[in-house]
């Protein structure tokens, strides 16, 4: 049994990974869900419906009417029309119920996503076999010229519209061609020339800028893989309102990405500060003291710190306190009350910085300046030598050591280095 797995895995291009198989060229991280219902007693999770995964985020709810033991992972051949599809089982049990009443329900904007009743549901045939897994390979190794060929005779026939991707069924009956465009395109003439030129059923489906990212994948701006292609199945709706949330510039060249829509990961911690800023003043309120008018600056949302300004357009004698404070302020003002000043009178002492506070010297401004090094200077003839953990002092006479003899300056002969030459001696006369 062992040899025929391993036979199956280079025959097919499948190789178990973790609890689950994958091919090489599917994406190894993409989330599927947890089924929690699975270690419920009394077989009160068991189902037979079953969630199929095929390219990327193309699911599908099938009924296994047969009752043959799947396990997420299990490469399954499932009904189509016509023919046969190959995909991946990414869910089982009672929980796949949940996802296609969930399904059916649509998403908050009322459109319908996947399968969506039982009516609908087609059936699990088998697990895949070599000869199916053989004929799905061969179909997907076609996508890529499928999709440059049917590009050009797009843009042949003059039709507004990017098909994206190209997407074979498992028998390589049939082509889903995935394409964006932004108005409505009449491709009734292409679907024939399509069909007279791969010999297959043609099937185009519209896709999304962010449905597009997700299959191309690319690398986003932080130098990481794009999350659309590599983990997120799901897409919710983006809206400026997050970034307003987090305290982030409106910059539309940095809140875009590569789908040039709003970025998927304002929305990973927008519930955070949305909770963190319950608790924090109203940014309109302004704080009245003895000396002066406060207006809000900014807000350090996690460290709970409000920077206020004396004036309302620039940064101006700019104070920070803590949000107690500020409610403490607030509540004085509507009592009638000004304090002397935003602080409290035990925090009016600046902070002292801590030695660990910047450990590699980033605050510095003359981090880059070159120190100038001091030359040691070489021990000369007559000194005695310095013992161990003894500095020698300088010398602050300039008068000449007693034990060197003097230097006599000759007056008359060139420096060396000019251009004069000395004259040669003389020989001796015999």
């Amino acid at each position: 049994m062992a040899d025929e797995d391993k036979d199956m895995e280079k025959d097919s291009g499948v190789r178990p990974v973790g609890t689950g198989f994958h091919t090489d060229s599917e994406p190894r991280c993409k989330l599927h869900s947890f089924n929690w219902l699975e270690d419920i007693p009394g077989g009160y999770a068991d189902s037979d419906m079953v969630e199929v995964t095929f390219k990327n985020t193309r699911k599908g709810y099938y009924k296994n009417t047969t009752h043959i033991p799947l396990a997420i992972g299990d490469m399954v051949a499932v009904e189509a029309s016509p023919g046969h599809d190959i995909g991946m089982v990414t869910l089982t049990g009672l929980l796949v119920e949940r996802r296609m009443r969930q399904a059916a329900r649509g998403d908050r904007r009322g459109r319908r996503t996947d399968t969506a009743t039982k009516d609908e549901v087609k059936r699990v045939f088998r697990k895949a076999r070599p000869g199916d897994l053989e004929r799905y390979e061969e179909a997907r190794a076609r996508e890529n010229d499928t999709m440059i060929k049917a590009r050009r005779i797009a843009a042949e026939l003059g039709l507004n519209m990017k098909i994206g991707d190209v997407e074979y069924q498992g028998d390589g009956n049939k082509a889903i061609f995935y394409y964006i465009a932004d108005e409505r395109v009449d491709f009734r003439q292409l679907i024939k020339v399509l069909a007279d030129t791969f010999k297959v059923r043609i099937e185009m489906k519209q896709i999304g800028a962010r449905q597009e990212a997700g299959r191309i994948g690319g690398i986003g701006p932080c130098g990481r893989p794009l999350c659309c292609s590599k983990w997120m199945t799901n897409f919710v709706s983006v809206a400026t309102s997050a970034a307003r949330y987090q305290d982030i510039s409106l910059n539309p060249q940095k809140l875009a990405g590569q789908c040039a829509k709003l970025k998927c990961c304002l929305n990973f911690e927008v519930d955070s500060y949305v909770e963190a800023s319950k608790s924090i003043p109203d940014k309109g309120v302004r704080l009245e003291t003895a000396d002066s008018t406060y207006y809000h600056f900014k807000t350090d949302v996690f460290k709970r710190e409000i920077t206020y300004s004396t004036d309302k357009s620039i940064a101006a004698n700019l104070v920070t306190i803590s949000a107690e404070r500020a409610l403490e302020i607030i509540a004085l003002n509507k009592a009638g009350e000004k304090p002397l000043s935003l602080k409290a009178e035990g925090e009016e002492k600046p902070r002292e910085k801590t030695a660990f506070g910047d450990i590699l010297g980033e605050d510095d401004l003359t981090r880059f300046d070159k120190k100038k090094k001091r030359k040691k200077k070489k021990p000369q003839q007559g000194d005695a030598p310095a013992e161990a953990g003894e500095a020698q002092a300088p010398r602050t006479d300039k008068q000449p050591r007693p034990d060197r003899p003097k230097k006599k300056k000759n007056k008359g002969q060139p420096k060396p280095g000019s251009g004069d030459k000395p004259e040669a001696p003389k020989p001796p006369k015999e």
